[in-house]
């Protein structure tokens, strides 16, 4: 009588894990919801384009505007790729693998995960890119006045310069351990 009870619990627990696929259901809407901003961000410089030869006035203000959308399109584009890369990731770490990911030849195995170090590598490296952006888009709508300002960019773009090194570094280590243990 204690084993089938035993047996039952822990077969509840296991079932358990299908909990997360709300959460993946959650983590797809939501990337496809940001890909719908985001195009619209880029439809907006869009139409504003046909304007921009009408005088210099308007071109200069049409290409502040523009730059502005399409680094937030580009930011918003990236945010939407966490999301799937981490909605994917937790299919396959607690649902199931996903056949078609795994044997698909022509993509890159970017939304293969298949541990939970894995998925963290790969969410860290692409929220470092949304912060690239989002520092990028802030560096362009800042108006440099002083020095200071200038000293402040150049920090700023020397820590994202060694970020994107470490990264990198980082990858190539983890690859070569990857390569000794096989």
């Amino acid at each position: 009588m204690r084993k089938m009870i035993e047996n039952v619990v822990e077969k509840l627990l296991w079932e358990s894990r299908f909990m997360i696929f709300i959460a993946v259901i959650a983590s797809i809407i939501a990337a496809f919801i940001l890909v719908l901003i985001g195009t619209y961000d880029i439809l907006i410089v869009l139409k504003h384009s046909l304007h921009m030869f009408s005088s210099l006035e308007q071109f200069e203000e049409f290409h502040k505007e523009a730059v502005k959308h399409i680094v937030s399109a580009v930011d918003v584009y990236l945010i939407s790729t966490v999301l799937l890369i981490f909605g994917l990731g937790l299919y396959e770490l607690f649902i199931s693998k996903i056949d078609a990911a795994e044997q698909n030849t022509r993509s890159s195995k970017i939304l293969v995960v298949h541990t939970l170090d894995q998925l963290k590598e790969k969410l860290a490296k692409v929220i470092v890119m949304v912060l690239i952006v989002t520092f990028f888009k802030f560096a362009i709508e800042f108006h440099y006045e002083d020095i200071k300002s200038l000293i402040f960019l150049a920090v700023g773009v020397l820590a994202i310069s060694l970020s994107i090194y470490f990264i990198h570094k980082g990858s190539e280590t983890h690859e070569e351990a990857s390569e000794n243990k096989h």
